[in-house]
């Protein structure tokens, strides 16, 4: 380990970084074969990438959406996350409202084709 002295803004930081050799590497995480879908909604889950909170839903159950519209804004670490439409399609289920705290990998919409 090495520890090292970082400021950011000002701010000073002291890291301890680890250096891993090619033998100690973690394994390459393991990729789903078919796209998670929600058994009660049915469609494409659009799921959180992250920890945060949702801070506004601009779609409800029915509406259409195309591909890359923002579904909703997630706040996560104090910067705003547009949630992005996966595909085209119609919305079947919202699971959140604003002001839900969701954890990584959370279901947030589903998206049927």
């Amino acid at each position: 380990m090495k520890k090292y002295r970082v400021i950011a803004n000002g701010v000073e930081y002291e890291v301890l970084i680890e250096l891993v050799s090619d033998d100690e590497k973690a394994p390459e995480p393991q990729k789903n074969a078919e796209p998670s879908q929600p058994a009660s909604a049915g469609g494409e889950a659009v799921k959180a990438p992250l920890t945060g909170t949702v801070t506004t839903v601009n779609v409800k159950a029915g509406d259409a959406v195309k591909k890359g519209q923002v579904l909703m804004i997630l706040e996560a670490m104090k910067m705003e996350n547009e949630i992005l439409s996966p595909c085209d399609g119609r919305i079947t289920s919202v699971s959140v409202t604003p002001g839900t705290a969701v954890e990584a990998g959370t279901a947030l919409c589903s998206i049927g084709r």
